[in-house]
Parts: C-alpha cells; structure tokens; sequence
C-alpha cells in the first residue's frame, strides 16, 4: 500500500499476504485513550491472543472494502467470481466471503477471518479455474495460519506495537493512521519457502476437491511468470513467487505433480 487507494500486495493478509491497499475517512473507530508505557504496550502486543488476531483482521478488511472500489453485485466481475464461489462459503472448516477489487492490479489475497479478495486484474488475466488455483492457493495460507502469523507480526513489528494491546479483554481499535501503517507491514511481508509450497499443494487439492484438473494450478503460476516476463517483479507475481528462486520449478512440481495423479494437460 503505498498510497491511500492502492491495495496491498497480499494478505493475507496472504491477512491475516493477508495476507495483502487508504484512510478512513467517515469511520467512527473508538480509541482506547488509556495511557500505557510503549514497552507495557509491546509486551502486551506479544501476547494477543488468536481470537484479538482475527478481530484485528475483521477490523483491516472492513476498512479495505471501504476505501478501494469493490465491485457492485450486478457488475460482469462479482458476477463471475460469484458463480465460481457459488459452492464455496464454506470449505475445509473455513466460512469464506469473496469480493472483487475494481483495480488492474494482478493480485489476490485472503485473511485468516475468512476474506478473500481477487482483483479484477487477475480476472482479466486468468480462466476460471486458473482464478479457483489462486484463490485455493491463498486458503491454503489461511488454512495453516500463514495468515493470521503474518498479520500478528506485523502487529507487533510495526509502530503498532505501541498502540495496540488487549485491554479488558477486548482488542484495542485500530485508528485510520494505525489502519494505514499495518498495511505496509502487510505490503512488505512475504512467506517463506516451505510456506508458499504447502500452499501450492493447498490449492493443487483445492482444485482436486472441487472437480477441476489440478493442472490449472500449474497454468495459473505460468501465467504469472509469463506475465512478469519471466522475472518475479511486480504486484502479485512478486508476492506468489519472491520466496522461490526458480519459478519454472514451481511451475513443473504442479505440473509433474498432476501427471504423476492421472491428470492430462488441458488445452487451454
């Protein structure tokens, strides 16, 4: 998020890339106004629990939708994303809401309360089932709490720690500028290797779950690295594939993966 109507590059944001953007202009947020020490402040940041964690997320995925152009419900891209999503509220556990992002960004992201995003550009970019590879991708960092790990460090690691503690038992609410600085932590975060693979066999058995050709997987990361021009740079590209040194590699474990269960390529 480097500017107030950019989105973030992930999270989750993949988050909690979050996971993943924009002031609050009309939002009444309530601010605990209790004088705490920064350092009695970090301390309690460290020990948020998982449940402040996700109320925090609900919290940064409100103020998202708010502040970048979510698609209207009759508009060709929410219709489109609705279809494919139409079987897919709930899965592995998970109550899952999707929404699309007006902007030509190629990007996704997904948040550990549920929330998954997929810009318009990815759309336009990819089939529907290469969009079903990405987004069972971005579940999966839900799915091993990818997310919400990420989007709790960034709590903490940013200016944030200073502000945010768990007071009473409730979260403290986050201000516009606190809003605004937890999103570059979240812009600038990435997973590791180990991290991202799990989450490509995530999306592999996604697909596989819901009756798609788990190859699409494999076509969806090659139609990132076609469209970056074989370079991890930029957007979503960069977030999917920065914490690999050979994309075509991950490129051809999805693809040798599906071979090796039975599954052609399809053509297109």
């Amino acid at each position: 998020m480097k500017t107030p109507n950019m989105i973030t590059k992930s999270l989750l944001l993949s988050a909690a890339l979050a996971t993943s953007a924009v002031l609050c202009a009309n939002a009444q947020i309530k601010l605990n106004s209790k004088t705490v020490g920064a350092a009695t402040k970090a301390v309690k940041a460290v020990t948020l629990s998982n449940e402040d964690v996700i109320e925090y997320t609900k919290e940064y995925i409100q103020w998202m939708d708010e502040h970048n152009p979510v698609a209207p419900a009759d508009d060709e891209f929410a219709i489109r994303l609705k279809n494919l999503t139409a079987n897919l509220q709930n899965y592995d556990g998970l109550n899952l809401n999707y929404k699309v992002y007006l902007v030509k960004d190629v990007n996704a992201f997904a948040c550990a309360d549920g929330s998954v995003r997929v810009c318009a550009g990815l759309m336009q970019a990819m089939s529907d089932n290469e969009v079903l590879g990405v987004i069972g991708h971005e579940i999966g960092h839900v799915k091993n709490t990818d997310s919400r790990d990420a989007f709790k460090s960034a709590l903490m690691t940013s200016a944030l720690k200073d502000g945010v503690s768990s007071q009473g038992g409730t979260a403290a609410a986050l201000s516009d500028s606190q809003l605004g600085e937890l999103g570059e932590q979240v812009a600038n975060m990435s997973f590791s290797r180990k991290q991202e693979s799990i989450a490509d066999d995530y999306g592999y058995k996604f697909l596989k779950d819901n009756n798609i050709n788990p190859w699409y997987m494999s076509m969806a990361f090659q139609r990132l690295l076609d469209l970056s021009g074989g370079a991890s740079e930029g957007g979503f590209t960069k977030k999917l594939m920065s914490s690999h040194p050979d994309t075509q590699k991950r490129v051809d474990e999805m693809a040798k993966k599906a071979t090796k269960d039975g599954f052609e390529k399809p053509t297109s």
